[in-house]
């Protein structure tokens, strides 16, 4: 739910409400604040959209919303899950060799 909670900051620090947000996404406001909450994913191209309305990092948004991502698909191996993201991270750094 990181993605969420900076939505969350960014609409409390800039005085919006959740329907202008919605709106501007041409989505409901309902679906708009299970996004908020982390009840349901935004689409990539949203993020790119609240990165423009809110006039922050595109690239932030957009690492929150992976992260979130990644999170979520490994919600529940709790024995596995530091391992697979280490290896996964090797990988990672072997192909930008």
């Amino acid at each position: 739910m990181l993605l969420g909670n900076k939505i969350r900051s960014l609409r409390d620090e800039q005085g919006i409400l959740q329907r202008q947000v919605a709106a501007y996404l041409e989505i409901d406001t309902p679906m708009f604040s299970k996004i908020e909450r982390g009840d349901r994913r935004a689409k990539r191209s949203q993020v790119i959209q609240m990165a423009t309305y809110f006039k922050v990092d595109e690239k932030e948004m957009l690492t929150l919303w992976l992260a979130d991502k990644i999170l979520s698909d490994l919600e529940g191996e709790e024995d596995l899950k530091l391992t697979a993201i280490e290896t996964a991270k090797d990988e990672l750094l072997d192909v930008n060799r």
